[in-house]
């Protein structure tokens, strides 16, 4: 369950700073708005908790990031707290080396109680790879909110290496061990459960996020990392309120329907030593050819599974390298950043967005397919 860097092959550069002082920071949002920060409990009381059933109702963190009025709000929000920031070090063997505050005390963006920017603004749901918490998919949603989307990032309970909840409790991987036995078809499925419930809280009558006005109901997306980008599929096959999809380098467990999606668009987004047509990955090409609507299939040449989260800028940053995912942290968000709004832009929005329709000298690292 390894997530940082990428692969167990790992260096330390000869130039590397100190890692028990590095100062860790997230690039900078690239859109015209502030970005504002709400953090949210949802509880579904209709459910138990599919892993930890005595639990009681299944359980979820929201993250909702918006677009926001300039030099409002408070001081930027914390990346995660010490406790999820130790708990994912130790998983990765790097606990003695960063110290759990340096990651915790990451710089981000995004300030809570801004004001929110004028109008409706599509809604963007993400969902992380499976161990993972949501706080890893932070430069990506600070990003869209910072070009003009509502971004809800979801914690799924007892589905990561660790995540906070209120009344001083930090939930952990119970599903790591048992998803072996259930198979992680089950875990996708059971996250279009609740995203699909997410969707009703923020859409709905009574939304416990006090600017719920700002969405735009009609326009609806999601996007999701490993296993999210497998949920996001299956979200799509039950939940024809989102539009359009993203699946960054997950496979698909739940496989895409025979019948399809309903003709709605969807992107492939993966590595290329992974996610090539014929690379390993045989759910890639079965349910490409499902996919019945607009659909793309891209691959980034020099890219790891985490290349599409936080991790590799912060793998810069520490001076951890890794042979088998040279790509450069900085390359890694701007692709990731550029290529998912593109998507979005495009297809809630309805502006075309030439970087979508082929190759560009600007970007050599990504590939196009069309098995």
């Amino acid at each position: 369950m390894s997530a940082w860097p990428d692969a167990a092959v790992t260096a330390v550069r000869d130039d590397a700073p100190d890692r028990r002082s590095a100062r860790l920071r997230l690039p900078a949002p690239t859109g015209p708005y502030a970005v504002g920060h709400h953090t949210l409990h949802l509880t579904d009381t209709d459910r138990r908790d599919p892993w930890v059933p005595e639990s009681g109702p299944r359980e979820l963190m929201v993250t909702v990031h918006h677009p926001a009025r300039p030099g409002s709000g408070g001081a930027p929000a914390p990346y995660m707290t010490a406790e999820e920031a130790r708990l994912l070090l130790e998983a990765n063997d790097l606990a003695d080396s960063v110290p759990a505050q340096s990651l915790a005390g990451t710089r981000t963006h995004a300030r809570p109680g801004a004001r929110p920017a004028p109008g409706q603004h599509p809604l963007v749901v993400l969902s992380p790879g499976f161990s993972l918490n949501r706080a890893t998919l932070t430069t990506l949603a600070e990003d869209l909110a910072s070009r003009g989307y509502v971004v809800a990032t979801v914690d799924h309970a007892y589905e990561s290496f660790g995540t906070a909840f209120p009344g001083g409790r930090t939930l952990t991987c119970v599903a790591c061990e048992k998803a072996e036995q259930t198979g992680y078809d089950a875990v996708a499925r059971g996250r279009a459960e609740d995203l699909s419930f997410v969707l009703d809280r923020l859409t709905g009558h009574r939304s416990p996020w006090p600017h719920a006005r700002m969405i735009d109901r009609r326009r609806i997306g999601m996007a999701g990392h490993s296993i999210g980008g497998n949920s996001t599929a299956s979200t799509m096959a039950a939940d024809d309120r989102v539009r359009a999809g993203v699946n960054m380098d997950g496979t698909f467990f739940d496989p895409v329907p025979a019948t399809g999606l309903d003709g709605r668009p969807f992107m492939l987004l993966g590595t290329a030593a992974s996610h090539g047509p014929d690379t390993g990955d045989e759910s890639w090409p079965r349910d490409w050819a499902r996919l019945d609507g607009w659909k793309r299939w891209l691959t980034v040449t020099g890219s790891g599974h985490m290349t599409f989260t936080d991790f590799p800028v912060f793998g810069d940053q520490l001076g951890i390298t890794d042979p088998e995912a040279p790509l450069s942290g900085e390359r890694s968000q701007q692709i990731t950043r550029d290529y998912v709004a593109a998507f979005f832009d495009q297809h809630l929005r309805g502006v075309p967005q030439p970087l979508l329709d082929g190759p560009t000298p600007e970007n050599p690292e990504v590939g196009f397919h069309r098995p």
